[in-house]
C-alpha cells in the first residue's frame, strides 16, 4: 500500500485528502479537516470577552438586588412583585450557567466541556428562558384581570406562587425532550490544530441534540418556538392591548363634559381617578416594554434556530452564522437578562428606593447619608 497527501486551504480550514492505495489498484479517498483550535483573532476575541463579561456582571449584580429588595421588603411582596422576583431568578440562572458557557463554546473551535456541562448549559438555558416568557404571560394576565376586570377577586400571593411553581414545572417538562437528546460527541475526520507547526493536533467534539430519528429536531425545534415564542407573544400582546383599550377609555371618560354636573363627593372620587390611571400607566408601560424587549431580543436567535433547521445552507455560510452571527445573537439574547433591572429602577420608585437604600450597604462610603 502507499498513500498520497494532498494539503487544501478552506477558508480558515485545512482539508487534508489522503489517497489510499492498495496493490490491486483500489483506491480509498479520506477528507480530513484541520481547524484552528481558537476561533478569532485576538482583537475579535477580545471584544467577544469584554460583552459578554459586561452584560455578566449587569445581569448578577442587578438581578441579585432585585432579589434582595423582594425578598428583604415585606410591601414589596405583592403578585405582580413576586412575578418580578421570579424573572430575576430566572435571569441569574441564564448569567450563571449559560452566559460562560456560550462565550468560551463562541472562542474555541468544537465543545471543550465535558457531557454533563452539555446537557446542563442546554437545559439551563432552555428551562430559564421559558420560565421567563410564562412569567411575562403571568404578569400580563394579572394586570389583564386587574384593570380591565377591576371588580373579580383580585390574585392572591398564595396563587401567584403557585402559578410561580407552575411555571417552573411546565418550563422543565418542554425541555426534557433536550436533556436527554444533548450529548457530546466527536466529529469524525476533523481536528483541531493547537499551534502553527501542525505538530500538535486535538480531536474535534460537539455538543449537539442527537435525536434517534434526525427530523425530530426539527419538529422539536417548531414546537419550542410555538410554546415559547410564537403562542405568548400572541397571548402577551392581546393582554396589553386590551389593557390599553381600557385605560384609554378610562381616561377619556374623565374629560367627559357631563362629568362636571356630578356632586362634589363623586367629583372627588372622579378626581381622584386620573391619579390612579396614571400610576397604573406608568407600571403597564414599565411592564409592555420589559415584554417587548424580551421578544426582541429573542428574536434574532430564535431566526437563526428555524434558518439553520430548514434552510439549506453551505459549509461557508454555516461557518459565518457559528463564527460571528449566532455569538451576536447570543449576546443579545444574553442581555435581556441584565436590562431588567435598570428599568425596574427608572419605572417603579419602590425599586429606585430600594436600589438608593441596599447600594450603601453593598458599596458603603464614608460620610454618606442612606437616604438623601
Amino acid at each position: 500500500n502507499f498513500s498520497l497527501l494532498i494539503m487544501a486551504l478552506e477558508g480558515s480550514n485545512i482539508t487534508s485528502i489522503i489517497l489510499n492505495t492498495s496493490l490491486d489498484g483500489v483506491s480509498n479517498v479520506t477528507n480530513i479537516t484541520f481547524s484552528p483550535y481558537y476561533q478569532h483573532s485576538l482583537y475579535v476575541a477580545a471584544i467577544y470577552t469584554l460583552a459578554y463579561s459586561f452584560i455578566f456582571l449587569l445581569c448578577m449584580v442587578g438581578n441579585i438586588l432585585v432579589c434582595l429588595i423582594v425578598l428583604e421588603n415585606r410591601r414589596m411582596r405583592t403578585v405582580t412583585n413576586l412575578f418580578i422576583l421570579n424573572l430575576a431568578i430566572s435571569d441569574l440562572l441564564v448569567g450563571i450557567f449559560c452566559i460562560p458557557t456560550t462565550l468560551v463554546d463562541n472562542l474555541i473551535t468544537g465543545w471543550p466541556f465535558s457531557n454533563t456541562v452539555c446537557k446542563m448549559s442546554g437545559f439551563v438555558q432552555g428551562v430559564s428562558v421559558s420560565a421567563s416568557v410564562f412569567t411575562l404571560v403571568a404578569i400580563a394576565v394579572e394586570r389583564f384581570r386587574c384593570i380591565v376586570y377591576p371588580l373579580r377577586p383580585k390574585l392572591t400571593v398564595f396563587v401567584a406562587k403557585l402559578a410561580i411553581v407552575s411555571i417552573w414545572v411546565l418550563a422543565v417538562a418542554f425541555m426534557c425532550p433536550a436533556v436527554v437528546a444533548l450529548t457530546v460527541e466527536k466529529v469524525p475526520f476533523h481536528y483541531m490544530i493547537y499551534n502553527n507547526n501542525f505538530n500538535q493536533t486535538l480531536p474535534l467534539y460537539t455538543c449537539y441534540e442527537n435525536f434517534a430519528n434526525p427530523r425530530m429536531r426539527n419538529v422539536y425545534t417548531v414546537v419550542l418556538f410555538a410554546h415559547i415564542y410564537l403562542l405568548p407573544l400572541t397571548v402577551i400582546s392581546l393582554m396589553y392591548i386590551s389593557i390599553g383599550v381600557k385605560l384609554c377609555s378610562s381616561v377619556f371618560a374623565n374629560k367627559e363634559p357631563h362629568l362636571a354636573n356630578v356632586t362634589v363627593q363623586e367629583g372627588s372620587r372622579r378626581h381622584a381617578h386620573p391619579r390612579v390611571s396614571r400610576k397604573k400607566i406608568k407600571v403597564i408601560k414599565m411592564l409592555i416594554l420589559v415584554a417587548l424587549l424580551f421578544m426582541l431580543s429573542w428574536l434574532p436567535l430564535w431566526t437563526l434556530m428555524m434558518i439553520t433547521d430548514y434552510a439549506d445552507l453551505d459549509g461557508n455560510q454555516l461557518d459565518l452564522l457559528t463564527s460571528y452571527i449566532f455569538p451576536f445573537a447570543h449576546w443579545l439574547a444574553f442581555s435581556n437578562s441584565s436590562v431588567n433591572p435598570i428599568i425596574y429602577g427608572y419605572y417603579n420608585e419602590n425599586f429606585k428606593r430600594g436600589f438608593e437604600a441596599i447600594c450603601p450597604v453593598v458599596c458603603p462610603r464614608p460620610a454618606t447619608k442612606r437616604f438623601g
